[in-house]
Parts: structure tokens; C-alpha cells; sequence
């Protein structure tokens, strides 16, 4: 065997270990649902700050853990557990949930911590391989998060652990943000910066075609919308008195009605026109519209106030220039 197929067989192995370690936790909170549950509820619960803690490999997956938990709306860092018997303990108050990782349970930094956390009034969630060790008999609530093998073919190197500790981390966080109502909204403000930052706090005012743009009245013929829709690229609100869209008529209605009637120019649009045609309100994120767009496969929508009055024309090809999708 080549060492390039054998590179991609031991690969592939890796993977599927990594993949099955996930998996296995599906079915270990399944068998047992409240568990998670009850760490959900103290970390949206939590008043202080959420602390994340481990060693070595498990300190790693902590950071990630506390950065996601951050991003998503809850205050958290990451706690080296030596610096914190070395002073940094200070920085742990009543009110405050810790997050410890070792899938051992018996990691001696952390054990070292247990005493002192209790004795501050701090709340514990142990991530643990061994539901019977000394860290998850301390702690208020323990997720088991055990694995089968590890990646590594001598068994030894954490591989499918971390990833396992990874994974439950994640669904610790989206499970809160969802609980606390964290929006698109809320995760723009907190990434401000870069495409990501870009994406989250466009609105649809700031891409939206909002002068100078043509609609028709309803009692307009559609001889008069031949040069609003080539205007429009293919799509024109119609309104009514008030100014508030009523329909849209576009280059496909136009199309088909020129194909199947000798006197189109003369036929009314309010007979031709898509009635009650869906809309983006002003202050959307131009990301939901994108979305909005994708879903019912057309490639402008009507911008409208509080009122359904027209205000402007959002068209998908701006949206792509504008790097909201």
C-alpha cells in the first residue's frame, strides 16, 4: 500500500472515530434529557459570568467554548486552572457558573479548584468521560461526554474527546442563545468587523433602489409598463392612491400576456398584476431579504413603511454586489 492511500484510509478512520464520538452523545442525553436541561437553565440563569475551565488539551477547547458563548450574547472567559491557584481565583464571585473540562474528572489542578469554587458560592457543570469521578460527584450538574476510542491509533492522544467536549460546548451555547431570544440583530452588534460584521448590520435602506424609481397606478394599461419594468429590471410595485403597493407586475407577466393577447398594451394591470405581492419592510436586515428572496424564487421585492407605503425596490443583484448574501 502507497503512503498516500494509506494517509487517506487512516483519514478516513480519524473521521468516522470523531464523527461516531459526536453521535454518542446524541443517544447519552437522550437517555437521560435532564441533565442538559438543568445546565441550560444555570448558564441563562447565570447573573456573573460564565468561567470556562481545563487543562492541557480540554484548556484549548475551553477558549473555544467561552469565545462562542461570548459571541452568542452570554459573558464568559476562559480560566487557566493553575494562574487560578496562583492567584487568578479571585477573579470567580458568587454568581458566576463554571464550566470544568476533564475527561479524566480527575485532573489534579481542577480538583484543586472544587474546594474553592463551593466555598465562593459558585455554581459547577462538569464535562467528563467518567460520570462517577471526583469532579462530576461535585458538580451541580455533569454532562457525560464519553467516547468509545480515540482518534489517535495508540489511544492516547486526545482526538475524538476534544472533539466530543467541542460539540457539547456548542450545543451548550445555541441552547442558551436560543432561550435568551438572541437574534441576527444582536450577534451583528457583537461582530462588528470584517464581511461577517458587513452581512449582519446591512439594512435593506442602504441597498435599496430609493429615488427616482417608477410604479404604476392600478388604473394603469400595460402599454405604460413596458418602460417601467426594462427601468426596473423586470419587476414594478403598483400602488394606490394612498401609495401603498397593492401588486407588482413584472417582464414574465408582460411575456405572457403579449403571447397569449393581440391587444395586451391596452389591457389593464390590475388584471395582469400578482395582488398582495410579498414586501420587505425599511429597517430589515438586507441578509433576511436575502433569504425571503431565495425562498419564493424572485428577484426583487418592494420596500414599504409601517404603513405599506412604498418607499423603495430591493433587487437581488444589488444585495450580491453589496456582500449581504
Amino acid at each position: 500500500m502507497s503512503r498516500t492511500v494509506a494517509s487517506i484510509e487512516l483519514a478516513r478512520k480519524v473521521l468516522r472515530t470523531e464523527a461516531a464520538a459526536i453521535l454518542g452523545l446524541v443517544d447519552r442525553m437522550d437517555a437521560a434529557p435532564h441533565h442538559f436541561e438543568r445546565a441550560v437553565q444555570l448558564l441563562y440563569d447565570c447573573r456573573g459570568r460564565v468561567i470556562v475551565t481545563g487543562m492541557g488539551k480540554s484548556g484549548l477547547i475551553c477558549r473555544k467554548i467561552a469565545a462562542t458563548l461570548s459571541s452568542t450574547g452570554t459573558s464568559a472567559w476562559f480560566l487557566h486552572p493553575a494562574e487560578a491557584l496562583h492567584g487568578d481565583l479571585g477573579a470567580i464571585r458568587e454568581d458566576d457558573v463554571v464550566i470544568a473540562l476533564s475527561y479524566s474528572g480527575e485532573t489534579e489542578e481542577l480538583l484543586r479548584l472544587l474546594e474553592s469554587i463551593r466555598r465562593l458560592g459558585a455554581r459547577l457543570i462538569a464535562l467528563t468521560g467518567d460520570p462517577s469521578s471526583s469532579m462530576a460527584r461535585a458538580a451541580d450538574v455533569t454532562l457525560d461526554c464519553s467516547i468509545a476510542e480515540e482518534a489517535c491509533p495508540m489511544n492516547l492522544a486526545p482526538t475524538a474527546s476534544t472533539t466530543a467536549a467541542l460539540a457539547m460546548g456548542d450545543a451548550l451555547a445555541v441552547a442558551v442563545f436560543r432561550r435568551k431570544g438572541f437574534r441576527a440583530e444582536d450577534f451583528a452588534q457583537l461582530h462588528p468587523g470584517g464581511a461577517l460584521g458587513r452581512k449582519l448590520s446591512l439594512r435593506v435602506e442602504d441597498v435599496m433602489v430609493g429615488t427616482d424609481f417608477p410604479s404604476l397606478p392600478e388604473g394603469a394599461r400595460m402599454m405604460e409598463a413596458v418602460k417601467p419594468i426594462a427601468k426596473l429590471r423586470g419587476t414594478v410595485p403598483v400602488v394606490d392612491g394612498g401609495g401603498r403597493v397593492v401588486g407588482v407586475v413584472t417582464a414574465g407577466d408582460l411575456t405572457r400576456l403579449m403571447e397569449r393577447d393581440e391587444k395586451w398594451a391596452a389591457c389593464p394591470v390590475a388584471e395582469v398584476m400578482t395582488r398582495n405581492p410579498k414586501t420587505v419592510a425599511i429597517g430589515e436586515l438586507a441578509s433576511g431579504a436575502v433569504h425571503r428572496m431565495e425562498e419564493s424564487r424572485i428577484m426583487a421585492l418592494p420596500v414599504v413603511d409601517e404603513r405599506g407605503v412604498l418607499r423603495g425596490v430591493l433587487h437581488l443583484h444589488d444585495l450580491l454586489r453589496s456582500g449581504a448574501v
